[in-house]
């Protein structure tokens, strides 16, 4: 990748807009209208909290997968230096904190409807804050680190290392004793959800795969033109310098 873009949209960008916004109104309608609540919340059902597990599910499913992206992209970037794959790790790394902040929110509102109250240092919730956090430092250490170079390197071994906690978070449920809900869809045959419901849901990570697809692309582009701003505003300080040294 030579040259910046002009700008950050693009006809991809603009098909994946246009389909976000449909499947957010597809989504909206089968989330609060079509789909029925679980059954009854004396029995054992979730009741009418099943709606915020539209939101939270797919969100930390997405934010897996764009951790795990940030991982492999600082791999790149220790192997082979690319400034590519560096903006990539960032952008995957911002909407993987994104995504993480929306997951315990909502996890907190469906704590609160179902344990009456907002937090408990569960191993799920623990975790899942600690892998929130690492991340937070990731970002924290880009900013605070102004050689390019430095930079790179520094936060690719932070992303690799912060990586390792995507399978004890997902896991936790099942290596300690939770009160958080055992696995709804991913890594079990057995959903326990009806069909509508469980469509729903499926719906629901194909909508939040889409806008963080657009999210990425436009982020990307954001970000690769900040580096290049950056490195035009640093060669012409280096040259104004030399300029100032000949002329002495």
């Amino acid at each position: 990748m030579s040259e910046a873009p002009a700008n950050t949209s693009s006809r991809g960008t603009r098909i994946l807009g246009v389909l976000s916004l449909v499947g957010i109104a597809v989504l909206l309608a089968y989330a609060f209208g079509i789909s029925p609540p679980d059954s009854s919340a004396a029995d054992g059902g979730l009741g009418e909290s099943i709606r915020i597990m539209y939101v939270h599910v797919p969100t930390v499913s997405i934010a897996y997968l764009a951790l795990i992206g940030n991982a492999i992209f600082s791999v790149f970037v220790l192997w082979k230096h690319s400034e590519f794959a560096d903006v990539a790790a960032a952008t995957c790394a911002e909407l993987g904190v994104l995504l993480l902040g929306i997951t315990l929110v909502t996890g907190s509102l469906w704590g609160h409807i179902t344990w009456g109250t907002y937090w408990e240092w569960d191993a799920r919730l623990t975790t899942t804050a600690l892998l929130f956090l690492m991340y937070v430092g990731y970002l924290a250490l880009r900013s605070a680190t102004a050689d390019p170079r430095a930079r790179a390197t520094r936060s690719a071994i932070v992303g690799i290392a912060a990586a390792f906690l995507i399978p004890i978070v997902h896991k936790s449920v099942d290596w300690w004793a939770s009160l958080h809900q055992q696995k709804t869809l991913m890594g079990t045959t057995n959903t326990q959800i009806g069909d509508t419901q469980l469509f729903t849901l499926l719906l629901s990570m194909v909508v939040v795969g889409l806008i963080t697809a657009w999210l990425f692309m436009h982020r990307f582009r954001v970000g690769w033109l900040a580096n290049q701003a950056e490195r035009h505003g640093l060669d012409q300080a280096i040259a104004e310098r030399r300029a100032e040294g000949v002329a002495a």
